[in-house]
């Protein structure tokens, strides 16, 4: 019996010691110094947005303004990004250009044992900012471009000369570029965080948690890596997660159960002058994204009819994380936009054939089609005005992406608050000193 323990025991104990070391650091890649206090010297922000509501000095004089999020989340399925690969398609939003946006990945780097119990492979995250970047900075190029000609296109119909101080207000809120305030990988998990570089000087304590959930319940191929900051006044949390797979009947209770240990497990750092949240929830504006991989509890069959006739109220209706939602046990406060897209699993590699619907093919893990990849979001202050899915067929997932309004802080001591003003991204609101107006 003690030699039967012992056995049990040996592989935890290895994992625990493996995860410890994986999954410890709060280290993370950004454009700027990680070091919160080196990062405030250099930024000249040591002094921003120090004071609280109740400082009576400046008689809780405090503005609201509202930011453009993009947030984003695909399951790559192990398969490199190509050099020349397109994303034109995936950052393409009626809204023109936000001031942050948020990607997750999930398995980058095939989920095998090499990867999970290896050491990190941070090649391909590097790939993958690389390509964001560059796509990042092609939008701006191409907003700017749009503006001078819809400008030109405006002088010429009204036949006015355009003011120099106008045009600079006009152009504010185009940003010169973008910058990484956290990128974070955890074995086949990624999440990359940028912000208009105008912006950048108003983030402050960004910082990660990693929670595994995979192997004996501990290793990092399956869990999520949650990144932080504040943002004037304002917290922000984004939880990129991949949760449990299966299709069989009560599968969904092991993804259940792996949200639960995500929200229990995370855990930012906190010290004497970091007046921030430690736990996910606390945070004002929480996102979720990730291949949290619910499924349709319909007879297969029945699922593939519906997905021909595009019948997504009769599948949505089954929808295990919509039932989740409702339930409201394990997701109490949690919210989710209306799904008007196909689901986005699962498909033929470089096709738009869900695998299963072709006759006489062979091989590869047997899905019905799922709405597999999905956004929520926790607590007030957050309006989704997006929710739809990209079209790249580069694995068996389709990406999903979302653009929220959020609700911003900001503290009338700042500088560059007129900037602020009068920039296209701020939304006035009326000043009130009600304590039940002010967002916590």
């Amino acid at each position: 019996m003690a030699e039967n323990q012992e056995e049990v025991m040996w592989p935890r104990l290895v994992a625990n010691k493996i995860l410890g070391k994986r999954l410890g650091s709060n280290n993370f890649v950004a454009d700027f110094p990680s070091n919160v206090e080196e990062a405030s010297s250099l930024l000249d922000i040591s002094t921003l947005g120090r004071r609280s509501l109740s400082d009576n000095s400046i008689l809780n004089q405090h503005n609201f303004g509202n930011y453009k999020v993009f947030v984003s989340t695909w399951n790559v399925g192990g398969i490199a990004p190509r050099e020349d690969l397109d994303i034109a398609d995936w950052l393409d939003t009626p809204n023109n250009i936000c001031d942050i946006y948020v990607f997750g990945f999930q398995e980058i780097v095939p989920l095998r044992a090499s990867n999970v119990l290896g050491s990190e492979n941070s090649k391909i995250s590097k790939k993958w900012n690389s390509l964001l970047r560059e796509a990042l900075n092609k939008k701006i190029q191409y907003c700017l471009e749009k503006r001078q000609y819809d400008n030109i296109k405006q002088r010429r119909k009204q036949k006015t000369s355009f003011i120099e101080d106008e045009k600079a207000i006009f152009e504010s809120s185009i940003p010169e570029d973008f910058r990484c305030v956290i990128s974070k990988q955890m074995v086949g998990i990624l999440i990359s965080v940028w912000i208009r570089s105008d912006l950048r000087p108003y983030v402050r304590h960004p910082s990660v948690s990693c929670v595994g959930c995979g192997i004996m319940g501990c290793l990092g191929n399956k869990g999520s890596v949650s990144v932080r900051f504040l943002l004037h006044e304002t917290s922000f949390c984004f939880v990129c997660s991949h949760l449990a797979s299966g299709g069989r009947e009560g599968d969904e209770k092991h993804r259940n159960s792996n949200l639960a240990e995500i929200i229990s497990r995370t855990s930012f750092p906190v010290g004497p002058s970091l007046d921030l949240p430690r736990k996910i929830l606390y945070h004002d504006r929480v996102i979720l994204l990730g291949d949290l991989n619910y499924r349709i509890s319909l007879p297969e069959a029945t699922t593939r009819s519906l997905v021909d006739k595009k019948e997504w109220h009769a599948l949505l209706d089954n929808d295990q994380l919509g039932k989740e939602l409702m339930d409201g046990q394990v997701f109490e406060g949690w919210h989710e936009g209306i799904i008007k897209f196909a689901p986005t699993y699962k498909y033929c590699l470089n096709s738009n054939v869900y695998f299963g619907c072709v006759k006489g093919q062979k091989g590869g893990k047997w899905r019905s089609p799922a709405w597999c990849d999905r956004i929520i979001w926790y607590g007030e202050g957050l309006k989704q005005h997006l929710y739809t899915r990209g079209e790249s067929n580069l694995s068996d997932h389709r990406p999903v992406k979302a653009i929220f309004t959020a609700e911003v802080q900001v503290s009338s001591t700042l500088k560059g608050l007129q900037k602020f003003f009068l920039s296209e991204r701020f939304d006035p609101m009326t000043p009130t000193f009600d304590q039940d107006a002010i967002i916590r």
